[in-house]
C-alpha cells in the first residue's frame, strides 16, 4: 500500500511521492560526514568536523535550506550516503521520512510504523532512525520496531516490543530508544522481566537472545527506581578488556555481554519517573546522570574472578551540585560539558577524574529550560527547550559564548538533539528540518 505524503520546502516546489520512488540523483557530488544514529558515529554526541565557524554572526549562521511537513515529534536526524533520515506523526501514524541531504532536503519516501502516542500530553515519536548501509531501524512510542529498506521506505520486517517480548516503559512517556546495530545484531531494550535486552538478526528479526537481571541480583537492583525500559539508548564498551552493553535502564545501569549474559548492575542512580540521558563510556569507566534529584556517578568496571565484572563508585555527585534532565553530556578532552538542572540547563564544566565542578552549574546561560548539547571543532552546541541556540566554548578555562540565534516556529518544547555533519547544523523543530552553514 502506496503513503502519500506531503512536504513543503523553501524555494523548492511542492513536492508529492511515494515510497516507490527511490533515491533521488544529486545536483551536485558531494561528501557526506556521516552521523548514522542517536548522538553520532560513537554514540557520543561528537562530531569529527573541522573547519567550522568559531563565532557566529548576529541572527547566528545561514539558513541553508527548510524542509517542512515532517509532521510533529521530538526525534533527531541520521544522516548516511547522502540520506536524512526522521520521524514524524502523520495522520494518526507515527511515520519513518527520508529526505536527500545534497537536494536541500527534497523527499524521498515515508512509511508509517505504528500508531500515534500521546507520551504525557507531548505527541509523536522520540527515536532517531539507525542508519546502516541499504537498511534503516526506526522505534515508534508504542513500542513498534521496524527494518525499512533505506532506499525505498518498504519494510522488511516488523516487531512490536510489549506484543514480542513483554515490554513495558518504566513509566508513562513512550518507547525513545534508538537501536543498536553491532555487526549482525539489532540490541534494543524492550524492558520485559526476561528480555530487559534483546538481540535480533538485524537482516530479518530473527531473535537471537533475551536478558533480564538474574533472581540474584534482584534484591539489590530493585531498591530504587521501576521495572521497564527507560528513555536512554545503549552504547558499547571494552571496559576491563570485555565487551559489553550498557544501558539507562527504569532500574539503574545495567551492563550485558554480546551473548546476553548479564555482567552487572548499579541501582542508586536509578529514580521512578524517567531515566533518561544516554551514559557515558570511557576506557574502563561509566558515568551517568539523572534528573529528579538523583544526581550522577561515575563507575570503574572492574574484572572479577571467573569472568564476571563489578561496578565500583568512583564517585557521587549529590543533584544539587549536578543532574542532566534529557539533554545528553560530552566528554571532550578530559572534561564533561552539559546542562545542569531539571529543566534548567545550566552550562556546566565537570573534571572527569573527579567529579568536581571546574565551572558553571549556577548561572543562567543565553536559553531557557532543559539544553540538548553537542560538541565539534572547539565548540558546544547549546540547544534550549525555549529555541534558544547557543555556541559555548569547550574550554575549562571558562565559560564563553561565541553566539546565539532562535530557532523559528518554536510552539512546543524544542528538544531534539542537534546535529553537526557535512559542514552543517541540522535542528528538528516538530514538523521542520533546518539546515544551517558552519562554514
Amino acid at each position: 500500500m502506496k503513503t502519500v505524503a506531503i512536504f513543503v520546502l523553501v524555494s523548492v516546489p511542492l513536492a508529492v511521492f511515494t515510497p516507490s520512488m527511490g533515491t533521488l540523483a544529486a545536483d551536485l557530488p558531494v561528501t557526506t560526514s556521516d552521523w548514522p544514529q542517536w548522538q553520532g558515529p560513537n554514540r557520543d554526541g561528537i562530531s569529527s568536523e573541522t573547519g567550522l565557524l568559531q563565532q557566529w554572526p548576529e541572527g547566528g549562521p545561514e539558513l541553508a535550506w527548510k524542509a517542512a511537513g515532517l509532521g510533529p515529534g521530538f526525534a533527531g536526524v541520521s544522516l548516511q550516503n547522502g540520506r536524512i533520515y526522521t520521524m514524524g506523526q502523520r495522520d494518526n501514524k507515527e511515520t519513518v521520512l527520508a529526505l536527500d541531504a545534497n537536494q536541500r532536503g527534497k523527499p524521498l519516501w515515508c512509511t508509517p510504523i505504528g500508531d500515534t502516542a500521546e507520551n504525557g500530553g507531548y505527541g509523536g515519536p522520540r527515536c532517531t532512525p539507525t542508519a546502516d548501509g541499504d537498511l534503516v531501524y526506526a522505534l515508534g512510542s508504542h513500542g513498534d520496531l521496524d527494518c525499512l529498506n533505506a532506499a525505498t521506505g518498504a519494510i522488511v520486517w516488523h516487531k512490536n516490543l510489549p506484543l514480542d517480548f513483554g515490554g513495558r516503559m518504566m513509566s508513562g512517556w513512550g518507547y525513545s530508544e534508538s537501536p543498536l546495530i553491532d555487526g549482525d545484531q539489532l540490541i534494543c531494550t524492550p524492558g520485559g522481566q526476561d528480555a530487559l535486552l534483546v538481540a535480533l538478526n538485524k537482516k530479518t528479526g530473527a531473535e537471537i537472545w533475551r536478558c533480564g537481571i538474574p533472581k540474584a541480583a534482584q534484591a539489590e537492583m530493585t531498591k530504587k527506581g521501576n521495572d521497564g525500559a527507560g528513555y536512554s539508548s545503549i552504547v558499547i564498551s571494552h571496559a576491563a578488556n570485555k565487551k559489553q552493553y550498557v544501558q539507562f535502564v527504569g532500574r539503574g545501569l545495567v551492563g550485558f555481554s554480546p551473548d546476553g549474559k548479564y555482567l552487572w548492575g548499579y541501582n542508586k542512580i536509578a529514580n521512578p519517573v524517567a531515566n533518561i540521558s544516554t551514559p557515558i563510556v570511557h576506557d574502563d569507566n561509566v558515568f551517568a546522570s539523572a534528573a529528579y534529584d538523583s544526581g550522577a556517578v561515575q563507575l570503574k568496571l572492574v574484572a572479577t574472578p571467573g569472568g564476571g565484572i563489578e561496578a565500583q563508585p568512583v564517585y557521587e555527585i549529590p543533584s544539587r551540585t549536578f543532574q542532566n534532565h534529557h539533554g545528553g553530556m560530552v566528554l571532550v578532552n578530559g572534561y564533561l560539558y552539559a546542562g545542569h538542572g531539571q529543566k534548567m540547563g545550566l552550562p556546566i564544566c565537570l573534571d572527569w577524574k573527579t567529579g568536581h565542578v571546574i565551572w558553571g552549574g549556577d548561572q543562567r546561560g543565553p536559553g531557557e529550560g532543559s539544553a540538548a548539547v553537542a560538541y565539534a571543532d572547539g565548540r558546544l552546541y547549546f540547544r534550549y527547550e525555549d529555541g534558544t541556540m547557543a555556541l559555548i566554548g569547550a574550554s575549562p578555562a571558562g565559560y564563553k559564548v561565541y553566539g546565539t540565534f532562535k530557532i523559528p516556529g518554536v510552539e512546543q518544547p524544542s528538544w531534539s538533539h542537534p546535529v553537526i555533519a557535512d559542514g552543517k547544523l541540522y535542528l528538528r523543530e516538530q514538523d521542520a528540518l533546518l539546515c544551517y552553514k558552519l562554514k
